[in-house]
């Protein structure tokens, strides 16, 4: 089974044969190529040329972020599942309103209904009920910027449910990104940056082209379909890993710094919080449609699925909404 590799710390991919060694004055790590899935670099990485081509030939993205843990690009193999016909497709729902309207409806709503969930699990039901009357007009907006404001309202009001949830010197006041101002934006931030690198990688492995999306406008050096879907799985894979790392304790000051007027996590804090995402990804939960386990992980990849079979017109996209 492929698994997904990170790399904290400053040093130099290797290849012998075909194996990839990660190499630092702290030794020499193995990292099989024909086991990873993709790489994660949150430390300055070098690679030689035999290194890039031995990982595009087995379709091995590396995702890299700077210092601060931000992300600032991907190396992306060239595309080995091409398809013509679904791209014209893509383009095609985005080109006709009726169509894109639909697609970025589910997206928020299946973003929305995990939020809810949430708030429901902490049984905030003030909150919901809000949040439920706003979602409730959502087929009845009709352009894109009414469908992200009633995401944007709803995401006000999850966010004011945090300052209950969380103990006393968690505070969040409001959704700040860069720099974080406060450990709870930081930690939402860092989350949600890894879970669009994944989202990207999940892409790279279909037909889909990601760089044309439905509800976030596509834009110039972006994966804007990574975007669309990484709204719906936020709540129930980052959100929820915050949850558990704050109320349980499991985190505190020592795992962060300040840098840059704000707050960002120490290379302790990172690594707290990749093992916590990685054993979320590896979860395995049961999948109604396909009557057996699957991985979050997964999820993702089925996802996609579900997307290409709505815009080749086999079935209509539905959104994900958690059970629990």
């Amino acid at each position: 089974m492929k698994r997904n590799y990170y790399i904290l710390k400053d040093g130099i991919l290797r290849r012998k044969e075909n194996t990839i060694y990660f190499v630092n004055k702290e030794g020499k790590k193995v990292l099989p190529i024909n086991k990873i899935n993709a790489i994660y670099a949150y430390g300055n990485l070098s690679f030689t040329s035999g290194v890039t081509t031995s990982l595009a030939k087995n379709g091995v993205c590396i995702h890299f972020y700077d210092k601060y843990g931000w992300y600032v690009g991907s190396f992306y193999p060239k595309k080995v599942l091409l398809s013509g016909n679904l791209i014209i497709q893509q383009v095609r729902h985005y080109l006709d309103k009726e169509l894109r309207l639909y697609l970025a409806k589910r997206f928020v709503e299946g973003s929305c209904r995990n939020i809810i969930k949430n708030v429901k699990n902490y049984k905030l039901l003030g909150y919901s009920e809000k949040m439920e009357n706003l979602l409730n007009d959502l087929n009845n907006r009709e352009s894109i910027f009414e469908i992200m404001e009633i995401e944007g309202k709803i995401r006000e009001f999850y966010y004011q449910t945090f300052d209950e949830i969380f103990p006393e010197g968690w505070k969040m006041e409001k959704r700040e990104k860069r720099p974080p101002s406060n450990k709870t934006n930081c930690l939402i931030s860092f989350g949600n940056s890894l879970l669009y690198s994944t989202i990207i990688s999940e892409i790279y492995n279909t037909q889909l082209n990601g760089t044309i999306s439905y509800l976030h406008e596509p834009g110039e050096r972006r994966f804007s379909l990574a975007l669309d879907i990484a709204d719906i799985f936020k709540p129930v894979i980052v959100d929820r890993i915050i949850f558990k790392l704050i109320n349980k304790g499991m985190i505190d000051d020592s795992y962060f710094r300040k840098e840059l007027g704000g707050i960002l996590l120490n290379e302790k804090g990172k690594r707290l919080f990749i093992e916590e995402y990685e054993r979320k990804m590896t979860t395995t939960i049961m999948h109604r449609g396909l009557g057996r386990k699957v991985s979050y992980q997964r999820l993702i990849r089925l996802e996609l699925y579900k997307l290409i079979k709505h815009l080749v017109g086999l079935k209509k996209y539905k959104p994900f909404v958690s059970r629990w």
